[in-house]
């Protein structure tokens, strides 16, 4: 009766049980997302019944989208976050934020798996990046990940619905991280495979100078990218593309070739005007003369313009007839005019082979016929190498004077010891061969010749020699008006070995001898007192009788004086 008359009348405790038991019996928990009835709007807040003993509050802010009020109504079905039951007041703790971040993250945790993009708009920036609403879940929209390229002013996509895909989630941080460029560069792809599957070579299309390079441009043609190298901008020489071209200039190219594996697409300006070098061996005969601008300046030689897109190459050894080992770019310099000839043009490979020299006067022809062979000049000595010396001459060319052309008797290295690097010298003209350029001179030519102080010289005569040095080895004499020089060695300075003796003579003497070797070619001589004696002996011996019959030489020889001594008288 008891338990009867409870549950008919009930206490205050049993109302409280019967109503908690109810709470737990809705499945209402903290920390869950329930549905309410918006039962009021009063100051900008709005009333929600979530079937709790008491209402909750949310600020109608809360149910405003980026860029839009709160579209809300009493009577609406809205879901809320659940924080508490019951707060100080008395009232249930409810969020309408929270709510669509749950719902949110369980949507975007879908798509992340899947790898699906999601809708979102811009609200917001913070340091590095911007915020982005992915309806009701806030994601960090890097600074890098905005766009494909650098965007300065991010104002015309804020508060635009667009899609993006989610890089990175972190339930338990809150932290999503989402890209704008991702969704771009993949659309970009699909664009750019379609349009890519589209191009033909030698198809003409106009574009949008995109980004240049040292090595070219990058031309937007619509969704893909071609290159436009630096040779195909113009037929004439380009040194950087910015002399012609500038970003955001709009180009009319044509595709040169398509690669559909890799997507490389190369592009020409340059194929759709007329190709210079179509007839170029009639416009540019050999040996003909054309000016020209430098255009650029190398180690092996120069580049220059005879046309728009068509160049020639003067070659170092082509450039100056007396300056062999000067840097091309002392001698011409960029944009300068100059005169050329053409050597050799050769249309397959595009290249004309060009000689500035040519167009002047060759200095080599020009000493040639102002010195003729024979021509006595002067110059200063240059330089000074083991085989001669090189002297300066008129019209900045060198000639030569060997070792062997500095003095007639003595050797060359011997002679080369009196001359020195500066020394103003005189010499005669020997030989100019123009082809090698080459200019042979002779110094001891200037002199005359002690060879032919001797006449008709031969092997065998006897002549007065003057002793000019006394060595060990033998004499040193001078021979003729003109001094040849020749040596007499100690054997040959007597028939008898006591009398060998080069101190038997001096430095002046007069001795006769004998011709034992003349080789006026080889400009040798050969001299033998010895011989001499020998010589005289038998020429005694055969007008005075044999040594056999007793006689002595002395004997001989003094009957021999005797008698010229009688033939004098």
């Amino acid at each position: 009766m008891a338990s009867t008359a409870s549950a008919l009348n009930p206490s205050r405790e049993d109302f409280a049980a019967l109503l908690e038991q109810s709470f737990m019996d809705s499945n209402m928990q903290e920390g869950s997302v329930i549905k309410g009835t918006v039962v009021g709007i009063e100051n900008d807040l709005a009333i929600i019944d979530v079937g709790l003993k008491t209402e909750g509050r949310i600020a109608l802010k809360e149910f405003a989208t980026p860029g839009k009020p709160a579209a809300l109504n009493v009577g609406d079905t809205v879901e809320v976050y659940l924080e508490r039951i019951e707060n100080a007041m008395g009232e249930a703790v409810l969020s309408r934020e929270k709510a669509k971040r749950e719902e949110s993250w369980v949507r975007l945790e879908v798509a992340f798996e899947k790898q699906e993009r999601v809708d979102g708009q811009i609200f917001g920036r913070v340091k590095g990046g911007f915020t982005v609403d992915l309806d009701g879940a806030v994601a960090f929209l890097p600074g890098s990940q905005v766009d494909i390229r650098p965007v300065r002013d991010v104002t015309p996509l804020m508060n635009i619905p667009q899609p993006f895909q989610i890089l990175k989630m972190d339930k338990r941080r809150g932290n999503i991280v989402v890209s704008r460029r991702a969704v771009l560069e993949e659309t970009r792809a699909e664009q750019r495979q379609e349009l890519v599957e589209n191009l033909k070579e030698g198809q003409v299309l106009e574009g949008v100078v995109k980004n240049i390079t040292d090595y070219g441009a990058f031309v937007d043609l619509g969704g893909v990218d071609g290159l436009l190298h630096v040779t195909d901008i113009a037929w004439r020489r380009v040194n950087h593309p910015t002399e012609v071209l500038s970003i955001g200039q709009t180009v009319k190219v044509q595709v040169i070739k398509v690669n559909h594996e890799t997507q490389r697409i190369s592009l020409g300006m340059k194929q759709l005007e007329a190709d210079p070098w179509e007839g170029v061996e009639a416009k540019y005969p050999l040996e003909a003369r054309f000016k020209g601008r430098v255009t650029n300046i190398t180690d092996y030689g120069a580049f220059v313009e005879l046309e728009p897109g068509v160049e020639g190459l003067v070659h170092v050894s082509e450039m100056s007839w007396t300056k062999k080992n000067v840097h091309p770019g002392k001698i011409v310099s960029t944009s300068q005019e100059v005169e050329v000839m053409v050597l050799e043009v050769d249309p397959v490979k595009r290249r004309i082979s060009l000689g500035l020299k040519h167009c002047m006067d060759n200095p080599w022809a020009t000493f040639a016929e102002r010195f003729p062979v024979g021509t006595v000049v002067e110059g200063e000595i240059k330089n000074i190498t083991e085989f001669g010396l090189f002297i300066g001459l008129d019209a900045d060319v060198d000639g030569m004077v060997h070792m062997s052309d500095l003095d007639w008797n003595r050797a060359g290295e011997e002679a080369m010891a009196d001359y020195q690097k500066g020394q103003v010298v005189k010499a005669q003209v020997l030989d100019v061969d123009t082809e090698k350029e080459r200019i042979s001179l002779g110094i001891k030519q200037l002199g005359g010749d002690p060879m032919e102080s001797l006449g008709e010289l031969r092997k065998g005569a006897v002549v007065t020699c003057t002793v000019t040095g006394v060595t060990d080895n033998g004499l040193e004499v001078s021979v003729g008006d003109d001094n040849m020089t020749a040596f007499i060695r100690r054997a040959e300075l007597a028939r008898d070995r006591a009398d060998q003796r080069p101190e038997r003579f001096a430095v002046g003497d007069k001795v006769d001898a004998r011709v034992t070797q003349f080789d006026r070619a080889g400009r040798k001589i050969q001299l033998s007192i010895k011989a001499l004696e020998i010589a005289e002996e038998k020429e005694a011996v055969a007008q005075y009788g044999s040594s056999d019959s007793g006689a002595s030489l002395g004997d001989i020889l003094g009957a021999a004086l005797n008698k010229a001594s009688t033939d004098d008288k």
